[in-house]
C-alpha cells in the first residue's frame, strides 16, 4: 500500500487542526485528497475526460456528495436500510464546492470533470461541508486538471459578544446570531496574497433575534462587511496549506502532468466581425423594449435576420452564428449600462421595478400571500400542523428533525417555456433553502408557538430573482397565518458590472442581467438586520468600497419593499386562522407520562376520540410536554382539562354517589371511571341486584364496557384503593343503603386514566370467603408478620 503524503496546520484562533493527505485512497482518481477536522474525515476526488463530448456547448462540471451513514455510526433509517438520493444538505454542500469552483477552470475547457466528496467520518462536532470544498480544491491542484487554484474556504460565526469565530463546531455555531460561509483564491503565489472573494453563504441562527432581544449586537451590512475582511486571513491559511500539500506530493510523486485538452471557441473571430457589423443596431434596438415577451421576441427577429443575411457565407455554422449573437448582446446591455446608466427595460442602477402585494388569495389555506416585483410572481402559501408532523431527518448532522420547512418550485410555464414537471432540482432545492434561512431567524420557538410550519413558494413568473420574492411572500403568508415572526423580512438580488476600473451596482436585476453580469448578490433582512446572504462573483475580487456600497444600495431597496408589504399587513395577526389547528403544550412532569399515555396508549385514545382533538407526548429526558390540536378551540380546552385532571385527579369521597362508567371488565368484578384518573373496583358479588337478586357467575353478564353506571364510594384504603357498590343496593345486613343526606349524584367524567383502584388481593379474597366460608386465620392477611399464607385451594 502506497504511503500518504500529509500535510496539517493550525487552525488560528482555534484549537484544531486542518490536515490534507494524498497518495494513499482512490489512487485511480485524477487527484484524490483526504481532509480532516477533528475526527471529521472527508474523501475529494477529482477526475477528468480525456477528450471532449461530441456537439457540447458548455462546461459539464458535476459535483456530488456522498454522505455515508457510517460515518456518524447510523444504519439508514430506509426500508432497503442504504443511503439513496442525496439529502437537501448533501445537495446544498454540493452547490457550495461548485459555486467557487465553476469559474477557475480555464475558458474554452469542455471536458467533462467529475468532483465526489464521499464523507467518511462525521464526529457531530465539526461540520464536513466547508471542508468538502478544501478538499476538492486540493484534489483539482494534484490531478493534472486545468484549474486555476487554489481555492480556500472558510465559516465563520458571530458570537453574542460580537467576535467572528473561525471554523466554528454545531454547537458554537447553534450559539451564534449568525454564520458566514467564504471562500476565495488568492491573486498572487506569495503566503501573504490578496484574497478575492468568490462565492458566500450566510444566515442568521434559529436563536438570532432572542440573542439580540437580550443585548447581543445585530449583524448590520457593516458587520458583515468587516466579516467578509476577516474570513479572508482563514482562507489564505488554508490555500497555504494546499500548496503545501502540491509541493509534497511533487517531491514525491514527481511534476504533475497537466492534461492536455484544446480550448474551444463558441464562434470564429470571422463570425464575430460579421455578426458585429450586421446585428448590433437590430439588438441593440430589441433590447431597449422593457416587457420581456417583446423583448425577447424582437432578440428572436434580429436574431433570425442576422442567421438569413450570414446564411451563404457561413453555410454550416449557423450555432457559431447564434453564439455570436448571444456574445453580442452581452456586449450591448453592458455597455449601455456602463456608458448610460440604463438597463434593458429602462431602468436606472438603483430603481426597483413595480411592487403588487396580496393576501388572503386562498380560503382554505392557513395563509397565504402573493408577491410581485415586476414580471416576477410567487405564490406563497403558509400551512400549520401538529409537532408530530415535524419532518424526521436521516443524516449524518447531529439534528433529528426540523420544524420549519420552506419548498420552492419553479415550473417551466413561469418562464412561458413548455417541459416537464420532474419533481424539485438541485436549483429548486437550493433556492427554497435560501428563503428558508432568511425566514429562520425569526420564526418563534415552538415553546413560544407550538406548530410545525410548511411554507411553499410556487413561481407563477419569473423575471429574475424569484428566491427574493419568495423571502418576501413568505413574511407576508407567515403574518396573515397568524405566526408571530419577529419581524418581516424581505430581500432583494444584486448585480454588478465591471469594466476596467468601472463598477456598477444594480438594483433588482432581470434575469438576463444576471446572465451578463459579474455578480448575483443576494441579501434577505428585516428593518435593522441581514438574516441571509449569498453572494456569487466572475471577476478577481470585489473592493470593499464597492461591497460596502452594495450592502448599502441593497439596504435601502429593502426597506422600500417592506414599507410596500407593511401596507398589506403591518404585523401578525392575533389568532390563526379558523381552518388551522388550534394548539396548546403543557409541560408535565415526566413521571406522569404513562398516566397520560395509559396502558397500550388506552388513555390518549380515548381522550382524543372523545374531545376530538389531537394529542401529542414527547419529553427531552427531563420534562414532558403534551400538545393538544384541534380546530375547534373548546375541543382543546376540553382535552386539556381532562388531562389536567389526570395529573392530579380529585379524590373521590367515601358515601357519595357518582354517574361513571366501566372501563374494565375482570373475573371478580369491574373497574369503573369515578373521577377523572380515578377508578374503583365494584366486586362481582355487588351485582347480584343487577340479577333479579341471583347469583352472578361471570361480571359479563350482566355488565359491558363502557357503560355507564351509578355507583357510591364504600371505602377508600390507605393506598387511595377505590371500594364501590352499585347507588341503592342492599348492604350486607339487608338494610337497603341509602344516599347521604344532601349528597348529590357526582359525574366522574369519561377519562379512564389513572391507577387508583381497589386492592385485587382483597377483592380475591373476598369472592374466597363468599364461596368457602372463612378459611381460617392468614387466609385474608391476618397472620403474623413474617407467616407464609397457606395455599389457596383452586376454584373448582
Amino acid at each position: 500500500m502506497a504511503e500518504a503524503i500529509s500535510v496539517s496546520a493550525p487552525i488560528s484562533g482555534t484549537d484544531r487542526h486542518l490536515s490534507l493527505e494524498a497518495g494513499k485512497l482512490a489512487q485511480l482518481a485524477d487527484g484524490a485528497v483526504v481532509g480532516r477536522i477533528g475526527d471529521t474525515v472527508v474523501l475529494a476526488t477529482a477526475t477528468a475526460a480525456r477528450s471532449v463530448r461530441e456537439g457540447i456547448d458548455f462546461f459539464p462540471l458535476t459535483v456530488d456528495i456522498e454522505e455515508r451513514a457510517y460515518a456518524a455510526g447510523k444504519i439508514p433509517g430506509s426500508f432497503f436500510r442504504r443511503e439513496g438520493r442525496a439529502t437537501d444538505q448533501a445537495i446544498l454542500t454540493c452547490r457550495l464546492i461548485d459555486r467557487p469552483l465553476r469559474p477557475s477552470f480555464p475558458k474554452g475547457f469542455r471536458n467533462e470533470v467529475h468532483v465526489v466528496g464521499t464523507i467518511l467520518g462525521a464526529d457531530q462536532v465539526n461540520p464536513h461541508d466547508v471542508l468538502a470544498i478544501n478538499a476538492a480544491s486540493a484534489a483539482l491542484m494534484i490531478s493534472g486538471i486545468p484549474f486555476d487554484g487554489p481555492i480556500g474556504a472558510v465559516r465563520i460565526a458571530h458570537s453574542i459578544d460580537g467576535v467572528w469565530v473561525p471554523h466554528p463546531s454545531f454547537e458554537e455555531g447553534d450559539a451564534s446570531t449568525f454564520e458566514l460561509v467564504v471562500a476565495g483564491r488568492a491573486l498572487t503565489a506569495e503566503d501573504d496574497a490578496e484574497i478575492a472573494i468568490m462565492m458566500v453563504e450566510a444566515g442568521g441562527t434559529e436563536r438570532s433575534f432572542e440573542f439580540y432581544a437580550e443585548g447581543a449586537p445585530k449583524v448590520t451590512e457593516e458587520v458583515l462587511a468587516q466579516g467578509l475582511e476577516v474570513a479572508k486571513r482563514w482562507i489564505r491559511e488554508s490555500i497555504n496549506l494546499q500548496r503545501e500539500l502540491v509541493r509534497a506530493f511533487v517531491a514525491a510523486r514527481g511534476e504533475i502532468k497537466t492534461i492536455e485538452f484544446s480550448a474551444l471557441s463558441d464562434y470564429g473571430e470571422d463570425v464575430w466581425a460579421r455578426v458585429e457589423a450586421i446585428g448590433t443596431a437590430p439588438l441593440a434596438e430589441a433590447n431597449q423594449l422593457s416587457a420581456k415577451a417583446d423583448r425577447n421576441q424582437a432578440v428572436d427577429d434580429a436574431t433570425a435576420g442576422v442567421l438569413e443575411a450570414l446564411a451563404e457565407e457561413f453555410a454550416g455554422r449557423a450555432g457559431e452564428v447564434k453564439a455570436a449573437v448571444r456574445a453580442l448582446t452581452k456586449k450591448l446591455v453592458r455597455k449601455r449600462i456602463i456608458e448610460e446608466g440604463i438597463r434593458i427595460d429602462g431602468r436606472t442602477t438603483s430603481d426597483i421595478r413595480p411592487l403588487s402585494v396580496e393576501i388572503d388569495l386562498l380560503p382554505t389555506a392557513h395563509g397565504s400571500a402573493l408577491f410581485q416585483r415586476g414580471e416576477t410572481q410567487v405564490l406563497n402559501v403558509t400551512t400549520l400542523g401538529m409537532p408530530r408532523m415535524n419532518q424526521l431527518l436521516d443524516t449524518i448532522s447531529p439534528d433529528d428533525s426540523k420544524r420549519y420547512m420552506h419548498h420552492y418550485n419553479f415550473p417551466p410555464y413561469s418562464t412561458g417555456e413548455a417541459g416537464q414537471m420532474r419533481g424539485p432540482r438541485r436549483r429548486d432545492i437550493g433556492h427554497g433553502m435560501l428563503a428558508e434561512r432568511a425566514l429562520l431567524p425569526v420564526v418563534p420557538s415552538e415553546e413560544d408557538f407550538p406548530y410545525t410550519l410548511r411554507l411553499v413558494s410556487d413561481v407563477l413568473a419569473s423575471n429574475g430573482s424569484t428566491s427574493m420574492a419568495s423571502v418576501c411572500g413568505s413574511s407576508l403568508s407567515l403574518m396573515a397565518a397568524g405566526v408571530p415572526i419577529a419581524a418581516p423580512v424581505a430581500g432583494i438580488a444584486m448585480g454588478l458590472v465591471h469594466e476596467g476600473d468601472d463598477y456598477v451596482t444594480l438594483t433588482d436585476i432581470l434575469g438576463a442581467e444576471d446572465a451578463f453580469g459579474d455578480m448575483d448578490f443576494k441579501v434577505a433582512g428585516t428593518a435593522d438586520a441581514v438574516t441571509a446572504l449569498q453572494l456569487d462573483t466572475k471577476i478577481d475580487g470585489l473592493p470593499a468600497d464597492v461591497l460596502a456600497k452594495a450592502l448599502h444600495q441593497a439596504k435601502v431597496a429593502r426597506l422600500q419593499i417592506l414599507a410596500v408589504m407593511e401596507a398589506a399587513i403591518a404585523e401578525p395577526r392575533s389568532e390563526v386562522a379558523t381552518s388551522a389547528p388550534k394548539i396548546v403544550s403543557m409541560q408535565i412532569p415526566i413521571d406522569k407520562i404513562g398516566e397520560v399515555i395509559g396502558p397500550k396508549g388506552k388513555v390518549i385514545n380515548t381522550l382524543q376520540q372523545e374531545t376530538g382533538a389531537d394529542i401529542s407526548v414527547d419529553d427531552d429526558g427531563m420534562v414532558g410536554t403534551v400538545t393538544i390540536g384541534a380546530r375547534d378551540s373548546g375541543a382543546v380546552e376540553e382535552a386539556r382539562r381532562r388531562i389536567s385532571l389526570i395529573l392530579d385527579p380529585p379524590s373521590a369521597e367515601i358515601g357519595e354517589v357518582y354517574q361513571g362508567k366501566v372501563v374494565n371488565l375482570t373475573k371478580f368484578g369491574a373497574f369503573v371511571n369515578v373521577l377523572p384518573g380515578r377508578d374503583g373496583l365494584l366486586h362481582i358479588s355487588k351485582l347480584s341486584s343487577l340479577a333479579g337478586g341471583r347469583r352472578v357467575g361471570a361480571v359479563e353478564d350482566v355488565l359491558t364496557l363502557g357503560q355507564p353506571i351509578e355507583v357510591r364510594v364504600d371505602d377508600i384504603d390507605q393506598q387511595g384503593k377505590v371500594s364501590l357498590s352499585l347507588a341503592g343496593m342492599e348492604g350486607e345486613n339487608g338494610v337497603p343503603v341509602e344516599r347521604p343526606r344532601g349528597s348529590e349524584l357526582k359525574d366522574g367524567g369519561s377519562s379512564n386514566g389513572g391507577s387508583s383502584f381497589a386492592s385485587f388481593e382483597d377483592a380475591f379474597e373476598a369472592e374466597l370467603v363468599e364461596e368457602f366460608g372463612d378459611l381460617g386465620p392468614g387466609s385474608a392477611g391476618e397472620g403474623r408478620p413474617g407467616e407464609r399464607r397457606r395455599s389457596r385451594p383452586r376454584r373448582r
